[in-house]
């Protein structure tokens, strides 16, 4: 798992240590790029980025694409448990 913000790193880490979060946080990037790489929504007003999710299979094509274009609408981790072990039963035949 990793995650990338537009935030600054200091505000980066914040969200690290109030969360307790031990993946990989990028910081830093680009809102309108991002978008343009990625189709995720972005806010102009506020300069940021909506969530976007993806899930990706052992060889690193995307099973899964979640864009939000607002606060609900996210992949949650019992979605992602639940769609790994379907795919490696199904890959199991």
């Amino acid at each position: 798992m990793v995650a990338a913000s537009v935030d600054t790193e200091e505000d980066a880490q914040k969200t690290i240590d109030e969360c307790g979060i031990t993946f990989p946080v990028g910081y830093g990037a680009d809102y309108q790029e991002v978008s343009k790489l990625t189709g995720g929504f972005y806010e102009e007003r506020r300069q940021i980025l909506h969530s976007t999710g993806y899930v990706l299979r052992p060889d690193g094509t995307i099973a899964v694409g979640v864009y939000s274009s607002g606060p609900i609408g996210r992949l949650v981790w019992q979605d992602v448990i639940n769609l790994v072990q379907f795919q490696k039963k199904a890959a199991a035949g």
